[in-house]
């Protein structure tokens, strides 16, 4: 028997319900096949944590991540602590400690009555992101000079490193290529504007180019790409992007999806070296924490997608279907989803429908 141990952050807000439904489903997994099982150490580290005790999370909590197979985060934000606090501080730290260099956002319709767009339905829309996720926009590079003056002046500095941006690039080819459907690869740029960064971008995203010859590839504009989501979203693939394009196109594709709901996300280090971490993109949502409103979707979504890296594909694909059968019945769905289940009833009838596969 496999067993794997996994560090636990539900964070705040909803992060705290949805991890519940998460471990429900792995636990179901667990007890319906011997050749797997999990062990869970919860971390209470968060904006209430910070609250508390002025940080986000331990001290050595990289040290002592480091010891897991895999981490999973609910999600973090609280009234009361800034933003690029909480951001910074806990999951951009893991992010940047741990080499997580790419992150991975799939873009899939599941059931056509989600889609916002007219005339599109689940066959239009399936895309992977692989958004760049340690340095470019969001490095931290910068500071602030003549803070409090009228000569005040904000700097904030991207970094585009070679070695960085090839590995992101070839992990979108070779997804591209895994994947099948079409194909093709489209990298996101702002090089008209942005005439060192995304020139550089461009430069590397070519050279990648002529090394899979065998993908169709495309450039646009960031602009343009969010256009052409919303018009095209058949004709994307796999698409590739900097940390903060990346970030932004996601959440347009999260809509497309049917919400944030079924914002699933994953941050990798391919190779291994630390733990990956698997979160869904939703925030806390703390005007609706506690209530039993929240869409355990996504989380369950991310779990499948931990699965996944961890090489079980095939328990993976059984998360996912039972996802799908479950959306067919919209009373038994959440309500932002028109239904009137709770968030543990729908953790409840997915792990059911997993129960019923076998």
């Amino acid at each position: 028997m496999k067993n794997y141990k996994i560090a636990v952050i539900p964070g705040d807000g909803i992060g705290i319900e949805v991890m519940q439904e998460g471990i429900k489903v792995l636990n179901t997994l667990s007890r319906l096949n011997n050749n797997i099982s999990f062990d869970f150490t919860w971390y209470d580290w968060g904006c209430e944590y910070y609250l508390k005790y002025g940080k986000m999370m331990d001290e050595d909590g990289l040290e002592k991540l480091k010891e897991y197979d895999a981490i999973l985060l609910g999600a973090v934000g609280f009234p009361g602590v800034a933003d690029h606090i909480s951001l910074r501080d806990l999951l951009l730290k893991i992010r940047q400690g741990f080499n997580q260099y790419i992150n991975l956002r799939p873009i899939k319709l599941l059931a056509s009555e989600d889609c916002p767009l007219k005339n599109k339905g689940v066959e239009h829309i399936d895309m992977v992101f692989v958004r760049e996720n340690t340095e470019g926009e969001y490095a931290g590079v910068g500071g602030i000079q003549k803070e409090g003056t009228k000569e005040e002046v904000a700097l904030q500095t991207s970094v585009f490193t070679r070695k960085t941006t090839e590995k992101v690039m070839d992990y979108a080819f070779k997804l591209a290529k895994e994947r099948n459907k079409l194909n093709k690869v489209t990298s996101v740029t702002k090089s008209n504007a942005l005439n060192y960064s995304m020139v550089f971008w461009d430069k590397v995203f070519k050279e990648k180019s002529d090394e899979y010859k065998e993908i169709e590839t495309e450039s646009f504009h960031v602009d343009a790409t969010s256009m052409y989501m919303l018009q095209r979203p058949e004709t994307f693939d796999v698409v590739v992007a900097s940390n903060l394009f990346g970030d932004i196109l996601t959440d347009l594709g999260a809509a497309l999806q049917g919400g944030l709901g079924f914002a699933a996300g994953a941050n990798i280090n391919p190779e291994k070296t630390y733990p990956s971490m698997f979160e869904p993109v939703h925030g806390s949502a703390p005007e609706i924490a506690g209530k039993g409103l929240a869409n355990p979707i996504a989380m369950i979504w991310s779990v499948k997608m931990m699965l996944d890296f961890l090489e079980h594909k095939e328990l993976g694909n059984r998360i996912m279907d039972a996802i799908v059968e479950a959306v067919k019945d919209r009373e038994k769905l959440t309500p932002d989803l028109g239904g009137k289940a709770t968030t543990s009833e729908v953790g409840d009838r997915i792990c059911s429908i997993i129960e019923k596969m076998g």
